[in-house]
């Protein structure tokens, strides 16, 4: 039932951003306060996606030290490499940039594990990935902002909500959730609040995209135009980071389960881990939700391609 809640969450997102923006465009009045309810919406959802991370259990993440040189190599140096070429097709507009930055240089740590499961790869080691992915890209995340952005990005951080933001819905909900892992270590009988826990991200996230679509409809409707080149690159860094994918699995000598398992690590992107800094943003950089949110919307269409392409593209030729 849950995995079939998972295989549906594509059209369940689509429906959900159709109906919010439908009702934003009528009654304009009535979304308007929308995004008062976006925080606590967000806040739930991101608690609810960490409880699946298993946070706990680093050290497990560890032992396979070969596919971890990989999904960090590919992760941290060869798809900054890649968003930085891709920047070069995007007008000069700094909100579409910094949105684009900051989808596309973070990786997924929840429905990068539910896709690499349905598509043939290795959910285990997705799921030992999850944490250190998380971590590791909270860290650098600033860096490579700072890289693509000089000091327009250290202006931004001091003189908007960005760090409350950050310590209030990444790094609380973050918390709250090693200290749920730690509950069912210690009481057993508390997993089952964990496993309830994992049917929330699809319809929470369902909420999220209507709430946001409703509140913001003006805003994309006013981008609609700077949203082609952006629909332009998050295509060619899905397919980029396939080929990406597959290089390393050869590479590293990969069965296809596991080059599988990378490939959906380089392809999907940490869009609504993201989406409370870009919403802390000062009202000139805006424009940066959207592209967040249309990124999740492209990328989602990209896992389903991916699911039927890539068994063909990383399979076992022995």
């Amino acid at each position: 039932m849950r995995e079939q809640l998972e295989r549906s969450q594509v059209w369940i997102y689509l429906v959900a951003i159709l109906a919010g923006m439908a009702i934003g465009w009528v009654s304009p009045e009535q979304t308007r306060h929308w995004e008062m309810l976006l925080w606590p919406a967000l806040g739930v959802l991101l608690y609810t996606t960490f409880t699946q991370v298993p946070l706990i259990h680093l050290r497990s993440a560890f032992r396979d030290r070969r596919f971890l040189a990989a999904l960090l190599t590919g992760n941290f140096i060869l798809t900054p490499v890649l968003v930085g070429l891709l920047l070069w097709l995007l007008p000069d507009d700094p909100a579409i940039r910094l949105g684009v930055l900051l989808v596309l240089l973070v990786p997924c740590t929840d429905w990068f594990i539910s896709f690499t499961h349905l598509g043939g790869g290795d959910g285990a080691r997705a799921i030992a990935a999850a944490p250190i992915l998380l971590i590791v890209q909270l860290i650098l995340l600033p860096v490579y902002i700072w890289l693509f952005m000089g000091n327009i990005a250290i202006k931004l951080a001091v003189s908007s909500h960005l760090l409350p933001a950050f310590f209030g819905l990444i790094v609380t909900p973050l918390i709250l959730a090693w200290l749920t892992e730690r509950l069912t270590e210690k009481y057993p009988r508390a997993q089952t609040l964990v496993d309830w826990l994992g049917w929330l991200p699809v319809p929470l996230l369902a909420l999220v995209v209507f709430l946001i679509a409703g509140s913001q409809v003006s805003l994309v409707i006013d981008n609609g135009a700077l949203l082609w080149s952006a629909l332009m690159v998050f295509v060619l860094y899905l397919v980029a980071a396939a080929i990406i994918g597959k290089g390393l699995s050869e590479l590293f000598g990969f069965t296809p389960t596991i080059g599988r398992t990378l490939t959906f690590s380089f392809g999907s992107r940490n869009s609504f881990v993201m989406l409370p800094l870009a919403l802390s943003l000062p009202e000139p950089w805006r424009a940066a939700v959207v592209v967040i949110v249309f990124q999740s919307l492209v990328e989602l269409f990209g896992m389903v391609a991916y699911l039927r392409w890539l068994p063909r593209l990383i399979k076992n030729t022995h």
